[in-house]
């Protein structure tokens, strides 16, 4: 039951019956929407202003004569004509009252299933196994879970897949360090100890490759002979923070690019090429190493996942799974004239002049672009997509379109392929998010300090509370699961929603305080919202079933009672919203404007103490109805709620 639809609809026979242009009716159509102003209306058409210039007449009369054309209906008052040519629109309180009850009984609560089921294959969190995951990884993490949520949710089949840097060089330098300075004291504990072990060999090799590289540069341009001869370690030193001065060290956090290393020869990055190489030609000892690496690896990622409660994903197929597919995605790219040959012997895919993709190396080693063009045709060929989503930062948008036109000479037109952008998670100071010590946040321990944070919160605002006179359960009867599971929600969910609730293309700041916050567009405000909803029920001691078996009848005899029963009825318009465009933020929006209803609402409509028995029992029918609609909503964002705060 989309309003906004419904509303569309009944506008389209007058709006196709005056358009000189039927192929602009959509156009016009799109043109209706939620007034913006609730005193002018729930809805306002905008389309007389442009049908008007293309019938050349005046906005006004076009107004009215689509008004005119009308049918009559049960859903619309009559419409007004404003200004130059706005329709407001209300909707009739009788049309709302029946639209709520009814959605009582639907556990979709009204959001119907997609007209057109299509196959998705989403692409998201996508981390380095070599590393631990890190805060760089959040935002791919949930915001492709979201989307997973939603689009299942409106009966779409949706395929996840984790697409993991298991196989490139970070392997090549791991082996390398394994094999130069493994500290056997820590990789002989725990997984977390073995991976954390790879991490600092990953970091260690790629230190020294680099500071041998930039002393070797600098030695060439900038040293001084006679001070080498007198003080060679004083005047090494020199050069190297002239070198570091002009060097462009690479990005120890690209996990999409992969860690490409130092450009020129040195022998630690000639040692991790070569054992890279090795690997990939199946050398029995690397690839046992590779196996041995893989399993500490991937458990300390997946208790990360677990900690972020996302959805397990269907697929994690990583590089290695597609290595033995390159080689015959190169011969397929050139049969298919897509491809060119390069210098040295290697091959190129040009997009002009200055945009050239390398997908075979002089060395025949294949890049990252061949991988992903053979994930590609690998997803198209198996899982028929209609849609491939790649949840991917704003910082790989040209490699993606570079992809996707790559993709599209080579013969995969029928597909959407979609980069599903994002912003970068900052700090207040509005600078990357890093450690005191400069590295990259590990998310488990971000997610471990939000879980800290939430169980503190809840525990200091249940003694406020108490000491404020309010009725609230005895301390003891909380259990400490109880507690740990509050505090795991409230946490994670701040986090989560303090990232969902962004425009998913800008950056944000991550700021504990503001998350945790219990007033404001917080996931901590929308959980308290629901707990209040379920504390009436307990209160009453009213069982909620019989509201979702049987509902009464809605009346409607306050302003806050009909707010609320319009915004009730619009969470399907935010939900294919948020799915037409991947932008689960719009699910937020709508679950701040739901809070402030229900904040009206329970100010000026007394529930329990209501004038008379049918008044009592249609507020609490409004009642659960807002508890469930924003325990829905969370659950599409990945929330959890509590039934006591």
């Amino acid at each position: 039951m989309n309003l906004l639809t419904q509303v569309r609809a009944l506008f389209e026979p007058a709006i196709t019956a005056l358009a000189p242009d039927k192929a602009k009716v959509p156009d016009y159509l799109n043109a209706i929407k939620p007034s913006s102003n609730a005193d002018n209306g729930d809805y306002q058409a905008n389309c007389a202003m442009a049908l008007g210039k293309a019938l050349g007449q005046k906005p006004q009369d076009v107004a009215k004569a689509l008004v005119a054309h009308l049918p009559a209906n049960d859903l619309l008052e009559e419409p007004t004509v404003a200004g130059p040519g706005f329709i407001n629109l209300r909707l009739k309180s009788d049309f709302l009252a029946k639209a709520v009850q009814s959605i009582a009984t639907d556990p979709k609560l009204g959001v119907a299933p997609a007209a057109e089921p299509k196959t998705f294959v989403i692409d998201l969190s996508g981390p380095n196994v070599a590393k631990p995951l890190h805060v760089g990884h959040l935002r791919s993490t949930i915001i492709g879970d979201a989307l997973v949520r939603i689009l299942r949710f409106l009966g779409h089949t949706v395929i996840s897949d984790n697409h993991l840097g298991d196989w490139g060089t970070q392997f090549g330098m791991l082996i390398y360090g394994y094999r130069t300075f493994l500290d056997k004291k820590k990789y002989g504990g725990s997984n977390e100890d073995k991976v954390r072990e790879l991490a600092r060999l990953y970091v260690l090799v790629r230190q020294v490759a680099g500071t041998i590289d930039i002393i070797s540069r600098g030695f060439t341009h900038f040293r001084d002979e006679g001070a080498f001869q007198a003080n060679p370690v004083a005047e090494l030193t020199r050069v190297y923070v002239n070198g570091l001065k002009r060097a462009s060290a690479p990005d120890d956090d690209d996990d999409e690019g992969g860690a490409a290393g130092p450009p020129a020869s040195n022998p630690v990055a000639d040692g991790f090429r070569q054992e890279t190489a090795k690997l990939h030609e199946g050398d029995a000892e690397n690839l046992k190493l590779w196996r041995e690496f893989m399993p500490p690896c991937m458990e300390e990622i997946h208790k990360v996942y677990k900690k972020l409660e996302v959805i397990p994903f269907d697929h994690e197929h990583g590089e290695s799974f597609y290595q033995p597919m390159l080689a015959g995605v190169v011969e397929s790219l050139r049969s298919a004239g897509v491809s060119e040959e390069g210098d040295g012997g290697s091959v190129i895919i040009r997009f002009g002049p200055e945009n050239v993709a390398l997908i075979r190396k002089r060395d025949r080693a294949f890049t990252y672009t061949t991988t992903d063009l053979a994930t590609i045709k690998y997803r198209i060929e198996t899982f028929k997509p209609d849609a491939m989503l790649y949840v991917v930062d704003f910082r790989q948008a040209q490699h993606f379109a570079n992809l996707f036109e790559a993709s599209r000479r080579w013969g995969y037109e029928g597909v959407e392929l979609n980069h599903v952008k994002f912003g970068s998670v900052l700090n207040k100071d509005g600078k990357p998010l890093k450690t005191r010590e400069g590295g990259t946040t590990e998310l488990t321990t971000l997610l471990d300090r939000a879980t800290e944070l939430g169980g503190a919160l809840f525990e200091m605002t249940y003694w406020q509370r108490k000491a404020n006179g309010h009725d609230v359960p005895d301390w003891k009867e909380y259990t400490e699961d109880e507690k740990a599971n509050i505090a795991s929600a409230v946490g994670i969910g701040a986090v989560k929603y303090a990232d969902l609730s962004q425009n998913r293309t800008t950056d944000y700041k991550f700021d504990f305080a503001k998350m945790l916050a219990t007033d404001g567009n917080t996931a901590t405000y929308m959980q308290y919202a629901y707990a209040r909803c379920r504390a009436i029920f307990r209160k009453g001691d009213i069982d909620e079933a019989r509201f979702r078996a049987n509902p009464p009848a809605v009346a409607i005899t306050h302003p806050a009672e009909r707010t609320l029963a319009l915004q009730l009825l619009r969470f399907p318009e935010a939900v294919e919203a948020a799915a037409a465009d991947y932008l689960p933020h719009l699910i937020t929006a709508y679950l701040w404007d739901l809070a402030k209803c229900f904040s009206g609402f329970f100010e000026g409509c007394p529930v329990l103490k209501a004038e008379t028995p049918e008044l009592k029992e249609s507020r609490l029918l409004l009642v659960d109805l807002v508890g469930r609609v924003i325990k829905q909503a969370l659950d599409l964002l990945g929330i959890r709620v509590v039934e006591r705060m």
